[in-house]
């Protein structure tokens, strides 16, 4: 099978594309390099992927390229390219937002209608929940987006399902919640705070370290993507979740066991649209998707923590 994967070089997407070459799939990347993070970092996720027969790479906005040719022989499409981030959606960049989250995946929709597409896997947020009221949240739970980040993520997941009753587009959505491990992004806190610990400075943190997140790592995160190619039912959304909720404050001696070495811990001020807590019901998943994580936190932690200590020591 063929499928074109969007935001191919980013951290989720690159680890699909690699898992989807291993199954035998022909993959077509499409990458824009947005510099919201460094280009060199998302040049080496292409790294393991560039080299195979059967993975093809564009380099180009999504919102200015033919998508319909690049369609032509798709038989699956994940669309991930996103311009991601809460914090830096506010003001003046929320136009890149729009354009790269709603925008493009209009565009990307209305290309896919007259295809002959078996799934159309969009890869949303647990921030299209906010500050949600009920624990865990469900996807029947009330959606009110904290960010401007969220609001697009929202807007682009309304887009699919509207495409698939009016079109028939076959739409599955995933809300991924707090996804890490090795090729996490940079502005992530995991990220963050091993590299501070690598170059022995202090772990940024935000408020008082009392915000729960439902951490789910990556390799949970593409199975479930995969899972979702066969069994996942149009016009649908998942919650994609780790059952790892942990509060952030309790995960510094976490990071003091495993990195062997003494934690320094800078706060600041609470940031605009961080959520207090995230905390996902799987139920649904499970039941249509078989999704099971397999990962615990410690372990997965252990895994980033080598890959963190790679890149920064190369």
């Amino acid at each position: 099978m063929t499928c074109l994967v969007t935001g191919a070089a980013g951290f989720i997407a690159s680890h699909l594309c690699r898992k989807l070459l291993i199954k035998g799939h022909k993959v077509l990347g499409i990458d824009s390099f947005t510099d919201y993070y460094p280009r060199w970092i998302k040049e080496k996720n292409l790294d393991t992927l560039t080299g195979s027969e059967n993975f093809e790479f564009i380099e180009k906005d999504l919102t200015e390229m033919d998508l319909k040719s690049a369609l032509r022989d798709a038989d699956y499409v994940f669309h991930h390219a996103a311009q991601a981030g809460v914090r830096a959606s506010w003001g003046d960049h929320f136009s890149v937002y729009s354009k790269n989250n709603i925008e493009a995946t209009q565009k990307l929709l209305e290309a896919s209608k007259d295809t002959r597409l078996t799934k159309f896997i969009f890869a949303s947020s647990s921030s299209v929940y906010g500050s949600c009221p009920e624990l865990p949240m469900s996807e029947t739970s009330p959606l009110h987006p904290f960010s401007p980040y969220g609001v697009t993520k929202l807007a682009a997941e309304h887009l699919c399902l509207l495409y698939h009753k009016n079109y028939g587009v076959p739409c599955v959505c995933l809300r991924f919640f707090t996804v890490y491990g090795p090729g996490q992004r940079p502005d992530m806190a995991f990220h963050k705070f091993f590299k501070a610990i690598v170059e022995d400075k202090e772990i940024p943190v935000y408020g008082e370290g009392g915000q729960t997140r439902d951490f789910t790592y990556i390799d949970d995160v593409i199975e479930a993507n995969l899972a979702s190619l066969e069994k996942g039912k149009t016009g649908e959304v998942y919650n994609i979740g780790g059952g790892n909720r942990k509060k952030l404050k309790d995960l510094f001696p976490v990071f003091e066991e495993i990195c062997q070495k003494k934690i320094k811990v800078k706060k600041h001020e609470k940031q605009p649209g961080d959520v207090p807590h995230t905390f996902a019901r799987i139920e649904k998943a499970r039941k249509d998707l078989g999704f099971s994580p397999q990962t615990q936190l410690q372990e997965g932690l252990k895994e980033e923590w080598r890959w963190v200590q790679s890149l920064y020591h190369s």
